[in-house]
């Protein structure tokens, strides 16, 4: 009775693992949490295109604003843990929210399995025309003159954008006021548009509106310049040594998801981030492709977890 159990759990394994190498055998949904227009939308677009061609099934981008991509996230976690629902997240959904958002519904460490990595790159502070400061230098100091009269735009609490901007208040010492938006989309629109005086945005969304003159770039957030805007200086260089916040994506899927799935995603995406047209078009658009194994991604979310917990406890950021 022993063996006869035994080896129809054989069956049975086998008959699941033959299962799900078949897989996908229908259309896969990409979710971001962001509205379209901004950065984590423009990679996804970029990525499914080529995702659907090795996959062999179309791939699909799927819109769920919100909550600084915390409903996306959510919506994914609670997904069947089958392939067919996975989420390009950023560090506010994946690293940061646990630590603002009393009783969020989801934990990320807990219910989402890592893929890959997609994309590291630094932000860029733009300021309206209006604004009288070419520098950070004299952005800091007409903050200084005017405490709390300075607005910046971000995709939604707890994101980069908006971490960059509390990294830059606490080292300054400087009272700028956050409004968050619904995406890098939005909020570039609200800048344009004269409800915010500044963002921290995504090369994708300020790039082609700095290279028309209707924002000025005052420095970026990484720990080098970044390629696409050579002549913008870091932060760091401007006056605050030690300054860094980095933006990323990572493609992450609900937990439990069989590892042949998994590893399966991994490969194909992976591919994606290395082909040359899709290297080209994200290079172009400031973002860096930094494919990783599902298992280093998983050590650098937590390494983040904890590193921006820190950093929300000494600022006071909470959820709005």
């Amino acid at each position: 009775m022993v063996r006869f159990l035994t080896a129809f759990a054989a069956i049975v394994a086998s008959g699941g693992a033959l299962a799900q190498g078949d897989y996908p055998t229908r259309p896969v949904s990409m979710v971001v949490g962001f509205a379209p227009g901004g950065g984590t939308d423009t990679v996804a677009r970029i990525l499914a295109r080529n995702l659907s061609d090795s996959l062999g099934q179309q791939v699909v981008v799927e819109n769920k604003a919100g909550a600084g991509g915390n409903i996306a996230t959510d919506y994914v976690a609670k997904a069947p843990p089958d392939g067919y629902t996975i989420l390009l997240g950023n560090v506010g959904s994946l690293a940061v929210a646990p630590h603002i958002v009393v009783n969020l519904t989801y934990d990320p460490l807990r219910d989402l399995a890592p893929i890959t990595m997609a994309v590291a790159f630094a932000n860029v502070l733009v300021v309206q025309p209006s604004v009288p400061a070419n520098t950070l230098a004299e952005f800091v100091q007409l903050a200084r003159e005017k405490p709390g009269g300075l607005t910046y735009g971000s995709s939604g609490i707890g994101g980069a954008g908006h971490l960059a901007g509390e990294l830059l208040k606490t080292m300054a010492k400087i009272d700028i006021v956050h409004v968050p938006y619904k995406g890098g989309g939005p909020v570039m629109q609200g800048l344009l548009g004269g409800q915010v005086m500044s963002v921290f945005a995504t090369p994708v969304s300020a790039w082609p509106h700095i290279k028309a003159g209707k924002i000025r770039a005052l420095a970026t957030t990484g720990s080098k310049r970044a390629e696409l805007l050579p002549d913008v200086p870091t932060v760091a260089e401007s006056g605050y040594p030690g300054y860094e916040a980095l933006n990323w994506y990572a493609y992450m899927a609900p937990a439990k998801t069989p590892k042949p799935i998994i590893d399966r995603l991994n490969h194909d995406i992976v591919k994606a981030l290395g082909a040359p047209d899709v290297v080209d078009l994200l290079r172009k658009q400031g973002l860096e492709p930094s494919p990783s194994s599902s298992e280093y991604l998983a050590q650098y979310i937590r390494r983040e977890y904890e590193t921006w917990g820190k950093v929300v406890k000494q600022a006071g950021i909470t959820a709005q």
